[in-house]
């Protein structure tokens, strides 16, 4: 309807407009006739005989012709005007042309178009009107504006419905593409708006939109992913304290208190570190403001882990190859991501754990290495994903939660860093994280 509206108003202008440039035209042709006429009957008017009578041309409502002296007083004229006043003034003294458009009704009920011209005689001054009827200027504009008046609303009724026709083929495809994400819910992420066949800016939004559905049904998988196996990891130590205490109330004179307590405050810490693990994950993926970066002492956050290492006493720990390094980041999290690979090859070592750590000017690099059995090269990729567990058989106290070398590579991807996993020598794995150096 404003589509509509908007060429109503451009075609309104644009049919005033038409119609007065035609007008002026016509009007302008009428005038050079008038001026070619006079030009033609001013030897004949010259000789300025009173009361003679000027020749014609046409019909006797067509044309007509007047001479008259400066007091306006008619001196000479054509047969069809000889009764009449002047049409017109007479020229003022050093007056050129003058055009005038006037009604005779005594001649005709049309105007006429009069040319005032002045003409040398002996006698004085003398104005010659040459007059026209306008009659067929007026019909050609009346003809103009009636078929105006008749082809604009047809026109307009035409256009208003092919852009009704037209804005409701484009938007239908836009309104598929809404009633399909109004019917999406949580449990039909994997409904996509269609997408048509052509390359436009509609078949664009619906490749958008799908793109965008996916990236929702992926979030979503992989936090109902996470609920679940969050919800499973913690079943573990929970059962394993409410069966301790329903023991221990059973029988509290067959166990010793210190054992029973020893075994709780065990399970107690294993899952408050798996909380405090899935905590950090949670806030993590929800965009919690980082702590500002600090420019770290990477050396003395390993040997830092290092020595907690040695202090547990289950392996040995190599830390000869450590030199110095620093990098930009969040000191805490840094160390979490120390402490857990540490961990993590303190679980798997046979006997030795070695820390290695260098710059190079651009990238400080940190390998953390085991003797242990190793990883296959075809799941060295997956161990960074949460909960995952090369053998799914193991208790948590052989194999944690899965949750450590996950944690890890999240805080090595916030500091634009990457970890890999590789082969160590002769046996075990070699766990190499790479940052940027400090400037």
């Amino acid at each position: 309807m404003l589509s509509t509206a908007l060429v109503a108003i451009v075609l309104l202008v644009s049919a005033f407009a038409l119609v007065a440039v035609q007008q002026h035209l016509l009007i302008r042709g009428v005038d050079a006739a008038l001026s070619q006429r006079a030009d033609n009957v001013q030897a004949a008017v010259g000789r300025d005989v009173p009361g003679s009578v000027l020749p014609g041309e046409g019909d006797r409502e067509d044309s007509f012709l007047q001479l008259i002296d400066g007091n306006g007083r008619v001196v000479a004229a054509s047969a069809n005007v000889a009764s009449l006043p002047s049409a017109v003034a007479a020229l003022t003294p050093g007056r050129a042309q003058v055009f005038r458009t006037v009604a005779i009704t005594r001649l005709s009920s049309h105007d006429y178009r009069v040319l005032a011209q002045p003409v040398a005689s002996g006698l004085g001054a003398r104005t010659l009107l040459v007059g026209k009827n306008v009659d067929d200027v007026k019909d050609s504009v009346h003809v103009l504006t009636t078929s105006l008046a008749i082809a604009i609303p047809v026109v307009l009724v035409l256009l208003g419905a092919l852009l009704w026709w037209l804005t409701g083929s484009v938007l239908r495809p836009v309104e598929a593409i809404r009633g399909e994400v109004a019917g999406i819910s949580g449990s039909a992420l994997h409904r996509r708006v269609p997408v048509q066949s052509r390359d436009d800016e509609i078949s664009r939004l619906a490749r958008t939109m799908n793109a965008m559905l996916e990236r929702v049904q992926q979030a979503t998988d992989r936090q109902r992913q996470f609920v679940a196996d969050a919800s499973h990891e913690l079943r573990g130590p929970l059962t394993r304290i409410r069966s301790g205490l329903e023991i221990g109330l059973a029988h509290p004179d067959d166990l010793p208190a210190q054992q029973v307590y020893r075994e709780l405050l065990t399970d107690t810490t294993d899952l408050q570190q798996l909380v405090d693990d899935l905590l950090f994950l949670a806030r993590s993926e929800s965009g919690v403001p980082a702590r500002p970066h600090v420019t770290v002492d990477l050396d003395d956050l390993v040997l830092e882990a290092a020595s907690q290492l040695r202090a547990r006493g289950q392996v040995n720990v190599d830390t000869s190859r450590v030199g110095a390094a620093r990098v930009t980041g969040d000191v805490h999290q840094l160390a979490r991501a120390l402490g857990n690979l540490a961990s993590n090859a303190e679980r798997h070592a046979d006997t030795t754990v070695t820390f290695e750590l260098s710059e190079d000017g651009r990238r400080s690099q940190l390998v953390v290495s085991d003797d242990g059995p190793g990883i296959p090269a075809q799941h060295r990729q997956a161990v960074f994903t949460r909960f995952t567990r090369l053998d799914q058989s193991r208790s948590r106290e052989a194999g944690g939660a899965g949750l450590g070398l996950a944690i890890v590579h999240d805080i090595v991807t916030r500091h634009h860093g990457d970890v890999v996993i590789t082969q160590a020598h002769p046996t075990g794995a070699r766990v190499t994280v790479s940052l940027p150096s400090t400037a």
